[in-house]
């Protein structure tokens, strides 16, 4: 495993500045946004899909810092009921496809996305109950006409141009959001389709990560390093469905937090373990999303817990047996 970073945290700094800095805290992996939600600051399919001299300049930078990239990051919802706005998102996605291609990457990450409620909807509907049981109507729409004929697609475009694998953020708010979500699409689509496991979004739920993570096996294609703290006593009263703003933070019923503040080191030293066990070594990426931390603070902190973490040789032979 390797340490990495998911840039776009720093994305207001030029690249070369963001990979000094990120180098010099001992990162080996960078996680590049190339559109949608995470932006496109550090790697701009736009400017390096039509330009061969922006293109080897990018690559002589990241050769230059000697470090690997992960995943190239395009996050949105292609299957948005806004035709308008699910175009944009599908065009960005098969942009970072084909920026991939060119740097030889074989990863992107996204989501999976959620649609309406019916084909005359105009923003997504998020389905958490099974009753009344026009929500199960509701589901049976989602999925079978418009979700799985999308990913088909899209898995066949990708393999086109080199990508197979696809890490999908386990993430509320879209069809894919835990353990069962993710292997039926992987069952009904095929192995193209993977998890970028953040178990930030698993702890509020109510997962536990390890148990997750020995579910999901060798569907893990990527991991984000991100951790979030449950306040209990506000739990205790509203639950923790919380619509509040995130930078709400004291009346919340959770927030992200910076590796290490949301569970000790004991935790993640599981996590990292579990992860060996089912035969995960890629990035250890860190999304910094630490609402009472500065950026530089919040992922120096990470960095620190996770350098003590993290397990980067192979066990080779149990020579005590």
């Amino acid at each position: 495993m390797k340490l990495g970073v998911l840039t776009n945290m720093l994305g207001s700094w030029p690249l070369e500045k963001a990979l000094e800095y990120f180098t010099s805290l001992g990162i080996e992996m960078v996680e590049l946004g190339a559109g949608g939600y995470p932006g496109r600051d550090h790697a701009d399919p736009e400017v390096l899909l039509h330009s061969e001299t922006k293109l080897q300049e990018f690559k002589d930078l990241i050769k230059k810092y000697n470090v690997g990239i992960s995943a190239i990051s395009c996050h949105g919802n292609p299957v948005h009921p806004n035709k308008a706005v699910a175009r944009q998102f599908d065009y960005e996605m098969r942009q970072a496809i084909l920026l991939a291609e060119k740097l030889g990457v074989h990863q992107i990450n996204t989501f999976s996305g959620c649609p309406g409620d019916c084909p005359a909807s105009e923003n997504p509907n998020w389905v958490t109950c099974p009753w009344p049981n026009e929500f199960g109507d509701i589901l049976n729409y989602q999925w079978n006409d418009v979700l799985l004929p999308y990913w088909a697609d899209f898995v066949k475009f990708a393999a086109d141009h080199g990508v197979d694998k696809i890490g999908f953020e386990l993430h509320p708010g879209f069809c894919v959001y835990n353990t069962e979500s993710m292997l039926r699409i992987r069952k009904e689509i095929g192995p193209a389709l993977g998890a970028n496991l953040d178990p930030s979004h698993l702890i509020w739920q109510g997962m536990e990560p390890v148990a997750v993570i020995r579910a999901l096996g060798d569907a893990i294609f990527h991991f984000h390093a991100k951790d979030t703290k449950v306040d209990k006593y506000n739990t205790a009263v509203n639950g923790v469905l919380d619509t509040k703003p995130y930078g709400d933070e004291i009346h919340r019923s959770w927030v992200f937090r910076a590796v290490g503040y949301g569970h000790g080191e004991l935790y993640w030293k599981e996590i990292i373990s579990n992860l060996r066990m089912v035969g995960y070594d890629h990035a250890i990426s860190i999304e910094h999303e630490d609402s009472i931390m500065s950026q530089k603070e919040g992922l120096e902190r990470a960095v620190s817990m996770l350098k003590r973490c993290i397990i980067g040789e192979q066990p080779g032979d149990m020579w005590w047996v």
